[in-house]
């Protein structure tokens, strides 16, 4: 059985389990404008974010850490004190970099001004009379603020870490801090790239410079004070350099190392994502694979993997940009250095066919071995549809798409640099999430506006055109959004007494919604998505073939039936918090309501259409994560009707699903009233 077989056959598995790579640049392509978009939105801000990680390089796996580093913006490290002609020092505050007595890709981070946000002052010690920042007590200070927004938050590593709203996901949130300038010590890196990566590749990671995270070396003269040199943007932008089969091949490593360290103690665990990461840029640059393709893809895992062993053996794991930073130093020796050997060479000895117990490919290598005449096709259109290429597209569009917008300056601000990046070259589907984020923020400015003129005594005429202007951008938001947007009309309509219109928009979104090629988030008949759009542009099958979740923003009033869910999930939340509904439950419950004030013989109806949607949906229009404010939406609608039998049992289901809307405390609430 030839290994190239084998190889393409583990490809297409990898395709399925990981991604193609018109998935992967949907993912990045996503991310990229996000992140553009915030960059521009706060670099006149303290504080900017970016995601780092697995997910920012384009894996989706199901347990992947939520990574995010954020820095103040109003902060700058440098290299050599000439750079500080550079920056106004009435904006910036100055932070100058002594390696002198620090470990290679080590620093100690020194205001020679002695000047800094008081945050950062509260973090700093003096060394030898003079004010440097304390990582371990920048790492402390960190921590406690994010203890404020996620209590369960504890320090790992550089990191503040935790999990997303108590869900299964981690998160790990790096404050640190930033330089404009590429570091001297990585100096020889640049000087390496010879043939990978590419010299505007190369260009683009010298300026965008480093960062600074808050670890030292554990056998640095400062440990407790040293900040480590941190290349997550680079290291991205190299991810993003790589061909399909190099990308896979990495995934392939990181499923490796995953089952490698299954059951073993976190002391155990000597080997890391970071080491496979290290091993494939190495092998990339080093040319060890004349051509990454997918018959090769094997070959190419088989080198990373002698690469692992020959670091192993060392006891010495090169940084890829500062390779006298041996990141194996304090970690891999003595014992558990020959442990780890012992485990690693028995692997090798077994040859490639040691990946044969591994669960996550061990299919797709039996598949040819077990059908030797199997022939393998790795051309992408035969691997995935249509459909879930566009499933890829909106559902991470939904799930990007949740801006803090806290006031009609900041919407302002947003549109102000949507038009902006707009005019810049961009990919089809960053255009249609510019265009989904203006959708966005023009539903949310619509409801903050109409809330700054029933709050003040503007006058009735202010109020007027106030109102006008937010129908205008409703309106012209549905343009924009997904077919679900219509249901911020019917909202808008409820919340301001026009019970008709908005029965008017349920019935024409019901007809939308009813629709055989509908897409609920990534549920979808494919040959009825395909006979319905397919072939039309990706704007067109976004406004009239999908569906998604409704987002309420805690701090704005949608509806007020829901204010007590709004104020639970604000609670228990904290920092910037919204709910999200399933698009038919919410319709329901509009169509509910409304009805009671003008037409009374529908109550019923639309109240029996909401409850077997919520009783007896298998996960497709109401997902899974969404079942609890959807059962708590129905004991509403049935305690307004006065069945208070049926309401308690709904709100009783509601505390019996993941809280995902973190709304428990309404619910208990509405059972205490009930009793």
């Amino acid at each position: 059985m030839a290994l190239q077989t084998i190889s393409e056959s583990v490809y297409v598995g990898l395709c399925l389990k990981i991604g193609t790579s018109q998935q992967v640049a949907i993912r990045r392509d996503v991310i990229d404008i996000m992140h553009s978009l915030i960059h521009k939105v706060t670099r006149t801000d303290e504080g900017v974010l970016m995601l780092s990680g697995s997910r920012s390089e384009g894996f989706r796996f199901k347990d992947s850490d939520w990574d995010a580093m954020m820095w103040p913006n109003n902060h700058r490290v440098l290299w050599d004190f000439s750079e500080a002609t550079l920056y106004n020092t009435h904006i910036y505050f100055l932070i100058l970099c002594d390696s002198s007595e620090s470990p290679p890709g080590f620093t100690l981070l020194w205001l020679p001004l002695e000047k800094a946000s008081r945050f950062e002052l509260s973090s700093c010690v003096r060394i030898n009379g003079a004010l440097y920042i304390s990582s371990a007590k920048h790492r402390d200070n960190t921590n406690t603020l994010t203890n404020r927004i996620r209590p369960d938050s504890t320090v790992h590593g550089p990191c503040s870490s935790g999990r997303v709203d108590g869900i299964r996901v981690e998160y790990d949130y790096a404050h640190c801090f930033v330089s404009d300038f590429w570091p001297p010590s990585a100096s020889s890196w640049t000087n390496r790239c010879h043939s990978w990566p590419p010299p505007h590749v190369v260009n683009d990671i010298v300026r965008s410079g480093c960062h600074f995270v808050a670890i030292g070396h554990k056998l640095g003269k400062h440990a407790d004070n040293e900040w480590r040199i941190s290349f997550s943007q680079a290291e991205q932008k190299l991810v993003y350099a790589m061909n399909h089969t190099q990308f896979l091949t990495y995934g392939l490593l990181k499923f490796f190392v995953k089952e490698f360290n299954r059951g073993k103690s976190e002391e155990e665990k000597l080997l890391c994502s970071y080491h496979m990461k290290t091993a494939i840029f190495w092998a990339i640059q080093q040319n060890t694979i004349a051509h990454w393709c997918p018959q090769n893809l094997l070959a190419g895992f088989w080198v990373c993997f002698k690469l692992l062993l020959k670091w192993v053996y060392e006891g010495v794991c090169p940084n890829f940009f500062i390779p006298e930073n041996n990141m194996f130093l304090n970690k891999v020796y003595g014992v558990a250095q020959i442990d780890l050997f012992t485990q690693l060479y028995g692997l090798y000895e077994k040859g490639i066919a040691f990946l044969l117990q591994s669960p996550s490919i061990s299919s797709y290598i039996m598949d040819v071995l077990c059908n030797p005449r199997l022939s393998v096709c790795t051309e992408e259109r035969t691997l995935i549809s249509e459909a879930q290429i566009d499933g890829e597209l909106f559902n991470e569009m939904y799930k990007k798409d949740t801006p803090q917008l806290r006031n009609i300056q900041s919407c302002m601000k947003h549109l102000h640099m949507v038009e902006q990046l707009i005019r810049s070259p961009l990919t089809q589907c960053q255009i249609l999430m510019l265009q989904k984020h203006t959708a966005t923020v023009l539903q949310t400015s619509a409801f903050m506006l109409h809330d700054m003129y029933t709050d003040t005594s503007g006058g009735n005429k202010q109020m007027y055109i106030a109102d006008k202007r937010s129908c205008y951008m409703l309106k012209l938001a549905a343009k924009f959004g997904f077919v679900s947007d219509l249901l911020y009309i019917t909202m808008y309509f409820y919340k301001t007494f026009r019970f008709r219109e908005a029965l008017s928009v349920i019935e024409m979104t019901k007809v939308k919604l009813a629709q055989p090629g509908l897409m609920h988030r990534r549920h979808v008949d494919p040959e009825r998505y395909t006979e319905a759009v397919g072939g039309r542009s990706l704007f067109y099958k976004m406004r009239h073939a999908v569906a998604c979740g409704i987002t309420l923003y805690n701090d704005i009033c949608y509806i007020n039936e829901l204010t007590p869910e709004q104020h639970s999930s604000s609670l228990n939340r904290k920092g910037f918090s919204h709910i999200q509904i399933p698009p038919l439950v919410l319709l329901h419950m509009l169509e509910f309501l409304c009805c009671r004030h003008v037409d009374p013989m529908r109550t019923q109806a639309a109240l029996d259409d909401l409850q077997v949607l919520v009783h007896h949906d298998q996960g497709v229009l109401v997902a899974e994560e969404l079942r609890d404010i959807s059962w708590e939406i129905l004991g509403i609608c049935q305690q307004m009707t006065g069945n208070h039998q049926a309401a308690l049992y709904s709100y009783t289901q509601s505390l019996r699903q993941f809280q995902d809307n973190k709304i428990d405390t309404a619910t208990r609430q509405r059972i205490q009233d009930l009793h």
